[in-house]
């Protein structure tokens, strides 16, 4: 809630804060005044509202001096005259880095709010601010609450200024909110982001929750009343609440239930209620008690006090059936639960004035000290995914077979599972059993999972298949970042034979001619050829990788191997050049490809005839002067590709290869299925890809399908 003044902020610090520290707020506070007197902000406020809203989210998490006079200072170096040096000498070191930090962050998202969240300077934005959060939280609340009182004001701003920054808040600001347990925070900048990037479904939705609001009131009432009376007679000390809706979960819920058939009207939550007890024994005896007053959904139960959510929150979520056929949620948690829900890790940070060090912050924390950690491991870009897929997402939570819990990632495979656990079971793994069955090591972990790995006894060492992303098996960064290490602390130049051999294997697998690997190490960019082959050997780089940034220069067929002419093919895609526009066709004696050196030769009647530039007819021609340069043109072409794949045999093999080479937009010419006595199943598939990028993708692909033991490219020698 915004503070009104000065005086009511001191006021409500004073009930919690010592007489000296209050008066040590109250210096800053006259010292913000003074440094901003005479500046307003773009909404016409003057400008000392914006650090008194700041600080008053501060004193209701009700943090320490130092985190209430920096957030009351946290805009004067950046915004007057006043030095860091001057907040030093005159509040002391612990506020002077608090400012220095928020400042940062500051500058960092003013350069970065008008750009696309995926750049790098957005990149390098999001690693500061995910650094500054493990250094010390309470420059991150700091922040969070001035996001929060900007988003208020943001409609004082220019249309593209102002959709940048709600879309950055949707996309950082509150997942890390929800990351840090600042549930209130969270729906408020959710909500305040929607209102932005989508005004028309926010009036919906908000039009929508107000014309249910006096059904709602009254329905809500008339529950509480009853369930109040229940409690009482079981003997249940307890307080009931409604609970709010928030518009912008209203509305992903109605777009999830959209997508099943269902309406608005069958979203069980636009009726909650929440039940405050003092123990945690209470919130299950209340649990029976909800439960034997009204019919208990089975399917719509949570029991997040067993298991906690990866950010502390705790509580019991039951949808019951009130009246007989209206669903009412009802969540059940402890007053403390309650304020954990609320305000997150502040709600017990060891910065709370007089408060203690709490141990378990470590363990509730550790997912940021482990992304920092190997923050230098990573790029920009890659920083912004590893946030993604281990920070801002959601979560699965699985178990080990003792019963521990682990909290993963959603998508997060049994690899990913294996390196939470411990870094050697990661590479030692050679296999997983998920609920007794065994899995897939690339299969998607699902809540409630039991995952037991089966390792070898001696450290194997991962395979480079893990960090291939189109196979899917290591997902979360921590276990990518694991892997790369692996192979990081093998030989240099182990490295580099193993990176050479990669190379040569991988593009042969293909029917691909080797380059040069100067001119493809230069071509991405290594000083050294030797570094080309190292990131090679140590996963850094793909041939997948390869094949896709050097596409045009391995497009061209190799020599030794025959390709059909692409069937896309036509005269009308070559160009002569100077003479203007001729009829064209394609010689039948060396039926040239794209990409390969061609020249025209002048018949009589018949326009151009088009030639490999070392076709046996040219070469030996003796009337020079026919010859004519040409040129290829646009060409929308695919070439023929014969695959040889070779699995072990099983009911739906084909269907599934079938189903991934559909999926990647090829078309399949030819099929022939043959079997041996072993109970190999050989395929030869005859498909049409558009270059080697898209047929090493597809090989991938199906080489990552269950029971495929190899994929090969296949070809006949030629002489010439």
């Amino acid at each position: 809630m915004p503070a009104m003044d000065g005086e009511t902020l001191l006021r409500n610090a004073a009930a919690y804060l010592p007489p000296e520290k209050v008066a040590f707020v109250r210096s800053a506070y006259e010292f913000a005044a003074k440094a901003h007197d005479g500046q307003f902000r773009a909404s016409g406020e003057p400008y000392l509202e914006h650090p008194l809203n700041v600080a008053t989210t501060m004193v209701e998490y009700q943090m320490d001096a130092a985190t209430i006079a920096a957030s009351l200072l946290h805009d004067v170096v950046e915004d007057t005259d006043v030095t860091l040096e001057t907040i030093e000498k005159t509040f002391g070191n612990d506020v002077a880095k608090l400012v220095d930090g928020v400042t940062k962050l500051k500058r960092l998202a003013s350069r970065s709010e008008e750009q696309d969240i995926e750049t790098r300077t957005q990149a390098e934005n999001l690693r500061k601010l995910l650094v500054a959060t493990a250094e010390d939280l309470r420059v991150v609340l700091i922040k969070l609450a001035d996001r929060m009182h900007n988003m208020r004001t943001l409609g004082a701003l220019p249309l593209g200024r102002r959709r940048a920054i709600a879309q950055q808040t949707l996309d950082v600001y509150a997942p890390l909110a929800h990351r840090l347990g600042l549930r209130r925070t969270k729906w408020q900048l959710e909500d305040l982001a929607f209102r932005y990037l989508e005004p028309k479904e926010y009036r919906r939705f908000s039009r929508l929750i107000a014309t249910k609001r006096a059904e709602r009131e009254d329905f809500v009432e008339e529950a509480i009343h009853s369930l109040d009376e229940e409690l009482k007679r079981a003997g249940i000390e307890a307080r009931v609440l409604g609970r709010p809706k928030h518009i912008y979960s209203t509305y992903l819920k109605a777009k999830r239930y959209a997508e099943q058939g269902k309406s608005v009207g069958d979203i069980h939550d636009l009726f909650a209620l929440r039940v405050l007890v003092n123990t945690v024994a209470d919130c299950y005896k209340a649990l029976g008690v909800v439960h034997n007053f009204w019919h208990p959904i089975i399917e719509e139960f949570n029991d997040y006090i067993a298991n906690p959510k990866e950010n502390g929150y705790q509580s019991l979520h039951t949808t019951v059936l009130c009246k007989g056929t209206t669903p009412i949620e009802v969540q059940i948690r402890t007053y403390e639960m309650n304020q954990v829900a609320t305000f997150g890790v502040a709600a017990h940070w060891h910065y709370k004035e007089g408060g203690k060090y709490d141990p378990s912050m470590d363990a509730r924390m550790a997912w940021l000290q482990e992304i920092t950690e190997h923050r230098d491991d990573l790029d920009g870009e890659d920083f912004v995914q590893s946030l993604k897929t281990d920070v801002l997402t959601d979560q699965v939570f699985v178990y080990t077979p003792k019963g521990e819990i682990i909290d993963l990632p959603k998508g997060a495979t049994p690899l990913d599972f294996a390196f939470r656990i411990h870094t050697d079971l990661g590479y030692r793994c050679i296999g997983a059993k998920v609920n007794g069955k065994l899995a897939q090591l690339n299969q998607a972990l699902n809540n409630g999972d039991v995952v037991e790995i089966v390792a070898s006894k001696t450290d194997r060492g991962p395979s480079l298949d893990w960090l291939n992303p189109e196979l899917g098996y290591v997902r979360t960064s921590h276990g990518q970042s694991k892997v790369r290490q692996w192979f990081n602390k093998q030989e240099r130049s182990q490295s580099i034979e193993t990176g050479r051999q990669i190379l040569e294997s991988g593009l042969k697998r293909l029917g691909t001619a080797v380059p040069a690997a100067e001119k493809m190490a230069a071509s991405l960019g290594f000083a050294a050829t030797d570094d080309f082959y190292l990131a090679l050997g140590r996963g850094s780089l793909t041939v997948s990788q390869v094949a896709v940034k050097l596409g045009s220069e391995l497009e061209a067929p190799a020599k030794g191997i025959e390709i059909s002419p692409p069937k896309k093919v036509s005269s009308g895609s070559i160009r002569v050049l100077g003479v203007g526009n001729l009829y064209t066709r394609i010689a039948n004696c060396c039926t040239p490809l794209p990409g390969e050196e061609i020249i025209g030769y002048i018949t009589q009647g018949r326009g151009v005839t088009v030639h490999r530039k070392d076709c046996p007819n040219v070469v030996n021609e003796s009337e020079r002067e026919r010859l004519v340069a040409v040129d290829w043109g646009d060409v929308a072409q695919v070439y023929p590709v014969k695959l040889q794949v070779d699995a072990w045999d099983r009911t739906g093999l084909l269907r599934d290869i079938s189903a991934v080479i559909a999926e990647a937009g090829v078309n399949i010419t030819d099929v022939d299925f043959g079997r041996d006595d072993g109970g190999m199943a050989n395929l030869s598939l005859d498909v049409e890809v558009s270059g080697t990028a898209q047929l090493s993708k597809l090989m991938a692909k199906i080489q990552s399908l269950w029971s495929v033991v190899n994929v090969v490219r296949k070809g006949e020698t030629i002489v010439r």
